[in-house]
This record gives C-alpha cells, structure tokens and sequence, in this order.
C-alpha cells in the first residue's frame, strides 16, 4: 500500500499528538511518582533526637532495622568518587543513561545475565521500591519511569543527596553519616580517601565487602584502582579497633542525656531538636558523681539536676542520675521526676503569696513557740530547724534565716484555702495526696514535688511572675508535659496547661511582689546567722538568688537558686528513701548547685543580666534599711502578724503527766500577775507553778486592763 503525502502528514500528526498526550500525562503523573518516592524515602530515616547545638543524642533504628541518620550534604570527595564509580554521566543525562539503558535491552533479548544499565537515580529508585533483588525488564521499565519523574521534579543534588542517605553498606547501617560513624568513628567530613574507598567498595556487596569484613583487600584494590586512589596506608580494621568502634557507636547512637529523656515526650517518628544542651548536661553529670563521691559518707547515694534558660523557659539539662549505665543503688530512676517532700523551698511561694495580702519583708513576727491543734486533734508545735527561737524578727530576716516558726505565721495569715487554691488553680500543680491531707505540713516541707516541677515552678521569680510554656524542643513547645502526668514514673506533679493565646504564659504573681522576694533570696548577708559567712550558698558574683530545703529526717536536700538568665534547681538523697547522715539543702544539694552555677556563670547562657528592683523602694526605721513598696504606710504593716497574746506558755488545753518534783513553766512577754483558779500564784513575767493533784487548772494572767486565760490538764498517766 502507498501513502500520500497528506496520509503521511495524518499519521505524523497522530503520532506528535500521542506522544504530547503521553507527554503531559507523564508530566502529571511525575508529581505523584516524586512525592511517592521522598515520602517513602523519610519513612526510612532512623527517628533521631538532636540537642541544641545539633548534635545527635539519640538515634534508633529504622523500620528494617539499619542505622539511617540522614545527612544534609556529602563530602565533595566522597561524591567526585563515587560518580567516578557508579555514575559518571549524572550531572548530563535525564534519570537513565540511553546507552546502557540499549546495551541492557540488548543482553535482555539476547538472554545474557548482565542487564546493569542502573544510573544513581535508577539505583535510588530500587533501594526505595526494594526491587534490588528482582532484575527483571518489569522492574527496569518501572525503575526508569520513576527515574525520570524524579529527574523532573527534583535537582541533581537533592538526588545525589538522597542516594548518599539511602545506600546500604553494611552491618546494619544505611547512609554515609551512619557508615562513617560505624566502621571509622568519624563524621563524613572526616574521612580519608581510603576510608571513602572502604565505604564505596560496600557498595557492590555490602554483606561480604564492607570495612568490618575479612579479606576484603581484593575488592578495595579493584575500586582503588578504578577511582586512581593510591592505598598508600594499611587500611585492614583489625579486631581490636573493630570491637571500639562498635562500643563508640553504641555511645553514640544513645548518649547518656538520652536516659533522662527517654520518657519526656521525645518518642516520636520525626527527629526533634531539643533545647537541651547536650555538653552541659555531661559537665553536670560529671560535677555531680564527684560530689556524691563525697556524699558517699553521709549516706548520700542519689542526686538529680535541672537547669532552666530564661527568659525562654528553655529545659537546657536535666540529669537524674550519676550513672545511668549502672544497676546499683537505684541509678537506673531517674529522680528528677520523682516526687519528694520538698522542705523550706516552699516558703518563697508562702511569702510572696503573704505580701500579696499586706505583709511586708518589714512586718514583725514572733518568733517563739505556738500550739496549733491539727486534724487528727493532736496539738502540734512548730520547731525551727535548730530548734531555738529568736523572739521578734522581720520577714526578711526570717525569710533569709529560712525559720519555720514565722513561716507558718505567714501561712496562718496567707490562709490554707487560698495557698491551696494558689497551687491547685494559679500554678495547676497536682499533688501526690489531696491538698486537704497536707494543712500546716505544707508551710514545713511536707508538700511532695519533683525537681522538674519544682524548678519549674520557680521560673515565676526570674520570670518576673508569669509562669511560662517549659520547652523541650528549640522551636518551642512540649507536648503532654503540660497536660498529662504519663512519663513522669507516677507522679503526678505536673505543671499545668496553658490556653491558647498565651505564648508568654500566665500572670500568676504581680511583679512588685516577685521583686520583694528577689530581694530577699539574693541577700546573703543577712542570712549568715542561719547558713554561715562561709557557705556553698556564696558565690562570686551578686546576681543571684537561691533558696535551700531539708526534708524531714535528712530524707531530702534542696537548693534551688536562679539569676535572670537561668535556674539551677538541685536535690541530693537516696532513690531508696533512707535517711542521709545529716545532709542538710545547704551541705548536700548546695555543693551541687554551687558547682553548676559556677558552669553556668562561665557559659554562653550567662547574659549578665541583673535584677529588677524598679518597683520597690527601701525604708529606713531606726537606723535600718528595710524593704517595701512605695506608698506603704509603715505602721499599717509592721505589727499584722503581732498577736499581743500575753500568755507564751502553757497553751490552752496542754496535758502534763504528774511526776514527783514536776513544774509547769508560766512566760509572759510581759511583767504580769498570774492567777491559779482565780487564786494570785506569782507576779513576773517567767515563773514556774508545780501542781500537786491531778485534774484541771485555769491559768490566768493580768496586765493592767488586759486578761487572758489558758486551760491546761494534769493527768497520771
């Protein structure tokens, strides 16, 4: 049959027309082929958790179980080579090579074995779609297909790149980054030519060829010779070396800062770059193993820290333990999570939650013995922790002194509903027993927190009192710190969840009050009776305020201290709950907290920032400086907490035991007349009365027109 010219024109217009639609066909279709491959190429990415500064801290498996830590760009040498080897015609042809792409078409007719025609785009797409073991035309045409889809949408080096990531080399690792690391204990930028040589010798056979196999010099003379690479060096890994680089990785693929955040939200499918610092939490754990060498005396076996940035309220550490690779005396909990009784560094939270209602560090207090029945109808009297009293103070004084006596006058005054309310509502703490158990206890210690939470919850006094978002990752945020309890070992002191719309976090506390108690926790001198001139408390510098606690018993020692750009929070103790040989916050947690305050200082997070005092203004009463807010009438604060009683001790309703030679101490603050049963016994203001029968007697004193009456019980038994 013969065409005419106008036949011909039909057909070859038909034909451009075909292939135009395949065309655009392909051309839509390419999209989907792209975003197929790269979304299946990040699902075999090793999830990895990196800390701020990038550096990797933890790395797990992908799903076919290979180390894949991807990296950004390959070195420009191990990329110049490894074209040389598998692809030397990549930067120029379109995803597939023609020629050998005719040459394997070829061998495929003909029946011959060697169908290789697989340019780098090709073999991306096979290790991809795992096809890498089924070379047959099927797969060859789809590998091309793909190929060219790639080509089309992404550029040369994105590719290159990929391939680098994807290749597998051995001995469980995937990916140059990975491989380097394994088998030469080096980041990529660090290899050598021969040790680029190893690694791309893998490629071809990366079970029998790869830097850890047995007689692989063959093989890596054969490439060597290929790429024009000289072995001028012993190259063979010997067992010795092989055994460290395998225990090298095995560090690092999971630092030791992973251990403490292991179950902190991290677990994901994505990598995370955190805020923590992953050099500084190694200083820390090292300052802190060498103080608990020291500690190891007084039967100190534990200790956790963690340090806050602020402004930012970045997590930048937390340790909760010395060692985590041990089994022994419970360094395997991590402690920074776990609650205890917290001791005296709850009085901060007690006092600016006093100022809130008239108190002043100016207002008087006695500090003397009190009687407070409790809920289980026992009377219960407050001791300080040296068990003297000083008589009348001021709160800044006893605040600095931390002395439990006035603290729990300020408690009195602060109300129990309303510090409950404070916790429960303003700072959503949620307590290990219900708030109701604790009443009195919570002004001596006896509230349960962990350091995490504890720590965090001081943020409110260098936050100038908005309690901030804790962050964990750099680009903000902490999922389910905020809003559940789950990884932290049950406990249940979690720090609240904040609405959004509040990025800044919440006003919990004006800050004119936030700056009184600044001022008192950054006074050293005026704590020296109580903690000494010479003190683990004392530092170098005067930007910084710090608060100390001891549970009870020496269970628990505390320090928390903070400057405008970071808190360091410390406890010291045992995982096992025993009593430490009298460890107080400032001996045990203080020694601690000195060390890493004393990093701090000396790092990049030191801004030297100083504190606000703005908003606070001094007086002076009798020759002293005293602190306060402007327009404070004096006199309307000083005396709030006085309470004028004139009856010291007994206490109404105390019961004695009758013994032979027995007295009863009668004190007064001042000179009065006491009164047995209405009987004039003595005048004065100490005087003893010793009862000589069993049963009840009404103690009366008089004071001019004052007159105050106690009811006491003497009992035999």
């Amino acid at each position: 049959m013969r065409f005419n010219n106008l036949t011909k024109k039909k057909i070859a217009v038909f034909c451009l027309a075909l292939f135009a639609l395949f065309l655009v066909g392909f051309l839509c279709k390419s999209n989907n082929l792209t975003n197929e491959i790269v979304s299946a190429y990040k699902t075999r990415q090793s999830f990895a958790v990196y800390d701020r500064q990038n550096e990797l801290v933890y790395l797990r498996p992908n799903t076919s179980g290979y180390w894949a830590e991807y990296g950004s760009q390959a070195p420009d040498e191990f990329k110049r080579l490894l074209l040389i080897k598998e692809d030397k015609y990549f930067y120029y042809h379109p995803g597939v090579n023609p020629v050998s792409t005719m040459r394997a078409f070829k061998n495929y007719i003909l029946r011959k074995d060697n169908l290789t025609s697989s340019t780098i785009t090709q073999q991306l797409v096979k290790i991809i779609l795992a096809t890498e073991a089924e070379r047959n035309f099927k797969n060859k045409f789809k590998e091309a297909i793909y190929a060219l889809g790639l080509e089309l949408r992404l550029d040369k080096d994105e590719i290159l790149q990929m391939y680098v990531n994807s290749i597998y080399l051995g001995n469980k690792t995937q990916g140059i980054k990975s491989a380097s690391r394994l088998y030469f204990g080096v980041a990529p930028e660090m290899l050598t030519d021969i040790q680029i040589i190893q690694l791309l010798a893998a490629i071809s056979n990366p079970s029998h060829a790869n830097p850890f196999s047995k007689n692989t010099e063959d093989n890596i003379s054969r490439v060597s010779k290929l790429l024009d690479v000289d072995l001028n060096q012993d190259f063979v890994i010997k067992e010795s070396e092989k055994k460290q680089h395998l225990s090298d990785f095995a560090d690092y693929t999971r630092k030791d800062t992973y251990f403490e955040l292991e179950n902190m939200g991290t677990a994901d499918t994505e990598h995370k770059q955190l805020s923590i610092d992953h050099a500084l939490t190694d200083n820390i754990r090292e300052l802190l193993q060498t103080n608990l060498q020291i500690l190891i005396e007084k039967d100190a076996a534990n200790g956790a820290v963690v340090v806050i940035k602020m402004p930012e309220n970045e997590l930048l550490a937390i340790v909760g333990t010395p060692y985590p690779a041990l089994d022994t005396h419970g360094y395997q909990i991590n402690m920074a999570t776990r609650p205890r009784p917290i001791g005296s560094t709850v009085k901060p939270f007690i006092y600016v939650k006093g100022f809130e209602k008239d108190l002043r560090p100016f207002t008087r207090v006695e500090d003397k013995e009190y009687k407070y029945i409790i809920n289980s109808g026992f009377a219960f009297y407050p001791k300080n922790y040296d068990y003297e009293y000083r008589g009348e103070v001021d709160l800044h004084y006893a605040l600095s002194n931390s002395l439990n006596v006035p603290t729990v006058k300020v408690f009195e005054h602060v109300g129990i509903n309303n510090f409950s309310e404070f916790l429960l509502f303003d700072l959503v703490f949620s307590p290990v027993q219900p708030i109701e158990n604790y009443q009195l206890s919570i002004a001596l210690g006896g509230l349960e927190m962990d350091l995490l939470a504890l720590s965090y919850y001081f943020t409110i006094f260098p936050n100038n009192g908005y309690l901030k978002p804790l962050k964990l990752y750099q680009n903000g945020g902490w999922p389910d710190y905020q809003t559940t309890s789950d990884f932290r070992q049950d406990t249940k002191c979690t720090p609240g969840a904040f609405p959004a719309g509040h990025p800044l976090g919440k006003r919990i506390v004006k800050e004119k009050y936030i700056q009184l108690i600044n001022k008192i926790l950054s006074d050293r001198k005026t704590g020296i009776e109580q903690f000494g001139m010479k003190s683990n408390l004392n530092l170098p510098y005067s930007n910084y305020a710090v608060k100390t606690g001891t549970s009870r018993d020496f269970h628990d020692s505390w320090t928390i201290g903070y400057t405008p750009d970071f808190l360091v929070g410390v406890w010291v103790g045992n995982s096992a709950n025993t009593p430490m040989n009298k460890v107080s916050g400032q001996s045990g947690a203080g020694r601690v907290w000195q060390d890493v305050m004393n990093l701090l200082y000396n790092s990049e997070h030191n801004k030297q920032t100083a504190f606000k005092f703005n908003l606070i203004t001094e007086f002076n009463e009798n020759g002293n400086l005293v602190y306060g807010l402007p327009g404070d009438a004096y006199s309307e604060h000083v005396n709030l907490l006085l309470d004028n009683k004139l009856i010291i001790n007994p206490h109404n309703g105390d019961i004695f035991l009758l013994e032979e030679g027995m007295g009863i101490f009668l004190k007064s603050e001042r000179g009065v007349e006491w009164y047995v049963d209405g009987v004039f016994f003595e005048q004065g203001r100490e005087v003893i009365f010793s009862p000589v029968d069993v049963g009840k007697y009404m103690i009366k004193a008089v004071v001019g027109g004052e007159v105050e009456e106690v009811l006491i019980f003497v009992d035999e038994e």
